[in-house]
């Protein structure tokens, strides 16, 4: 059975480059690349073609403009795809062009050009594809994330940086280190985790991500004592929690690389040693946190202090009855309680109309009570 699934999927790969040596050709697909992309993210399991790979690096590195082949080449790929080897492989393939550190690409490359947050294998059951899946899963996700923040950093250096103030930089170096975190935390959740996963293709793929946490977690400890001076006193409250945090992640990765170790990762055999943070540093940012928090206590009395007298005075304010005022005209005083007097009034007062006189006597009916009814 094994036998049939590995002849059928080198058909499948026979067709691709069939597929690609009869396309039109064109300026903007390069055959040669997107042959090599087809090696390199083939159908077999149990081997990793790293000199197609290593091509893929070159053309990417010779041009920007083999960006668009490598997109167009690697989403057709996925997206035609229901394997878990396919999907792994290119992963890993776009994972190395990340690592090429080519500005003029992976400044382009902001979103990875397919979706496999919701993968699942379509050529075995779900009892023995579920780890597999979750493991691709958990890859795409941190480079996703990843290839963002790389092309957020490249377009940032590129903008003019000198213009910003000191305290501006220190934070936005801040808010690096708490991205790269992110990313560690993410980075040390992919893993095998079912038992029938030891397999060629996972080691490989484990060796890139040991690889890549060493990395990141190296960058986070000389970015934090490269600004330790100079961010305790900016901002020491979030620079205390990014050094909690940092301390916290070395043991998980700790943790992580005996893991790793023990399932046969050989990248992970060696647990490196990083450069630790000064106690000293970090005894004086406590202090700077308690400090400022004293101060800040200090003056949200005195404003409380100082803001009771005025709330007092405008409730005596609020219980006094307004005075009436006069208003002075030329033959009357007018009040305000006698606002409803109009001019006409006032005239008709001076001047009333004549009496009408009349012989007639003037009858006034007034309706009778009804005493009977009851």
């Amino acid at each position: 059975m094994k036998l049939w699934k590995r002849a059928a999927a080198a058909i499948k790969d026979r067709k691709s480059l069939l597929a690609v040596g009869f396309s039109r050709r064109s300026f903007n697909r390069n055959a040669d690349l997107e042959a090599a992309i087809i090696h390199a993210t083939s159908h077999d399991d149990s081997f990793v073609d790293y000199s197609n790979a290593h091509r893929v690096y070159k053309w990417i590195r010779a041009s920007p403009l083999n960006l668009k082949t490598l997109v167009h080449a690697l989403s057709s790929r996925v997206n035609h795809t229901r394997s878990w080897i396919v999907a792994l492989k290119s992963l890993m393939l776009l994972h190395g062009v990340l690592c090429c550190k080519v500005p003029s690409v992976v400044g382009e490359i902001r979103r990875l050009p397919f979706d496999l947050s919701d993968f699942t294998d379509g050529h075995s059951c779900l009892s023995k594809s579920w780890g597999f899946n979750i493991f691709v899963r958990s890859y795409f996700a941190f480079l996703h994330h990843y290839s963002s923040f790389l092309s957020d950093q490249i377009n940032r250096h590129r903008g003019n940086r000198r213009s910003l103030e000191k305290a501006d930089l220190v934070i936005q170096d801040l808010e690096r280190i708490q991205k790269l975190q992110s990313l560690l935390d993410m980075l040390l959740q992919i893993r095998p985790i079912a038992d029938n996963m030891k397999k060629t293709l996972i080691l490989e793929a484990m060796d890139c991500i040991v690889v890549e946490s060493i990395n990141i977690y190296g960058r986070i400890c000389s970015s934090i004592i490269k600004i330790l001076p100079i961010a305790g006193k900016t901002d020491p409250a979030t620079t205390l929690k990014i050094i909690h945090k940092a301390t916290s992640q070395g043991e998980d990765l700790a943790i992580y690389f005996d893991f790793c170790k023990g399932f046969g990762v050989s990248n992970a055999r060696d647990t490196p040693q990083f450069v630790s943070i000064p106690r000293e540093e970090v005894k004086l940012i406590k202090k700077m946190i308690q400090e400022k928090q004293s101060k800040d206590e200090q003056v949200e009395e005195k404003k409380m202090i100082e803001e009771k007298p005025k709330k007092q005075e405008q409730a005596i304010v609020v219980l006094e009855r307004p005075k009436l005022q006069t208003i002075i005209t030329d033959k009357w005083e007018i009040f305000e309680d006698d606002y409803y007097f109009n001019e006409k009034t006032i005239k008709d007062y001076q001047n009333p109309p004549p009496l009408i006189v009349t012989n007639q006597p003037v009858y006034i009916e007034y309706p009778m009570p009804d005493l009977i009814t009851f």
